[in-house]
């Protein structure tokens, strides 16, 4: 049975706290995700560039992309001074959860999540049966996605919107790179390797590039663990690309979203076989211009950026672009999130 056990320190320091969240066996043995939660230390709140007003009331749960695990102490101290209670999951197989016996990031559907997140939003107050019982926490939930991330929590939100308040995209995986022509002409042949070896090893096409514009080791500002975060991304596999999709597919059909969502991207991509300096200020893993356009497949309200200068994660790109991503995140939410009258804090 899936649980959770207690509080205890987290690696990124004062201020972090991780959970273990049990989850039910695979066929590769136990499995568990981590819920990360940020508390701001006392001395924080008396800082003079707090906005309680915008969040407040409001629970996050971020969850990240494909290879990656939370690290960005910055977005949470972000939130938390806007008001919000931030919490960060490592989804199975990633990160904090990833055990040495496990395929890393390995799953054949992306509703496999769905128990990672239940298990999360139930530790936040945030269960189902705390919904159909009208015991549900009074305050609202925003989901955040990065990448993958943004895909997954997309696709829950469609299947649980009387659940959610809002949705912020960070660069979210939302169409294959080479586009709707290329993914139904790939798909054939993923869903059949998906099924003669779903775990087989695909060519690798990850060359190192955004990690270079990243890590601090390389051209970047940013430190992290390469175990969990590796130079060339984890190996690729017919099972999960098929996830991936299907996933992109019914995004193309339209999900339908009556909440607010916002997707911030960079206004550009380059996605070459080669080092180019224009890479420090790009997108160099998604078509950015696709999912741009495949965003509005999303739903009846959704907000749209492009942010000059930005990388694949908006908020590992430089100083001043982050800000700007900040600046419209507090402004979509100041028009879309608005505490209703009388809500419970």
């Amino acid at each position: 049975m899936a649980g959770s056990r207690g509080w205890a320190a987290d690696i990124l320091g004062e201020g972090f706290q991780q959970r273990t969240l049990t989850l039910e066996p695979d066929d590769e043995g136990d499995v568990v995700a981590t819920l990360v939660r940020y508390r701001m230390p006392p001395l924080e709140q008396l800082s003079e560039f707090l906005l309680p007003d915008v969040a407040d009331g409001i629970d996050v749960l971020y969850v990240h992309g494909w290879s990656d695990y939370f690290f960005q102490r910055h977005f949470a101290r972000f939130w938390a001074r806007l008001g919000a209670r931030f919490y960060a999951l490592d989804l199975r197989k990633y990160g904090r959860s990833l055990r040495p016996h496990q395929t890393p990031g390995y799953v054949d559907d992306l509703r496999t999540y769905d128990e990672d997140i239940e298990v999360a939003l139930a530790v936040m107050g945030h269960g189902p049966d705390d919904h159909a019982t009208g015991r549900r926490n009074r305050r609202r939930l925003v989901l955040l996605g990065h990448s993958t991330g943004g895909l997954t929590l997309s696709l829950w939100a469609a299947r649980n919107q009387d659940r959610v308040a809002g949705l912020v995209l960070n660069s979210p995986w939302l169409e294959f790179q080479a586009r709707q022509l290329g993914r139904l002409a790939i798909a054939p042949l993923v869903q059949a390797g998906s099924r003669i070896d779903p775990r087989a090893q695909l060519p690798a096409v990850d060359l190192g590039f955004y990690t270079r514009s990243v890590s601090s080791t390389m051209d970047g500002a940013w430190d992290y663990d390469f175990a969990w975060r590796p130079l060339h991304g984890f190996p690729l596999h017919p099972g999960w690309l098929n996830a991936i999709l299907r996933g992109h597919r019914l995004v193309d059909a339209g999900l339908q979203l009556r909440v607010p969502a916002l997707t911030l991207l960079s206004a550009r991509s380059v996605l070459l076989p080669r080092w180019n300096d224009a890479m420090m200020r790009s997108d160099t893993a998604l078509d950015v211009d696709a999912v741009a356009e495949r965003a509005l497949d999303l739903g009846e309200t959704v907000t749209i950026v492009r942010l000059d200068g930005a990388l694949h994660d908006v908020f590992l790109s430089e100083e001043a672009v982050r800000r700007r991503a900040f600046e419209q995140i507090v402004t979509w939410a100041r028009g879309y999130l608005a505490a209703p009258p009388n809500a419970d804090r």
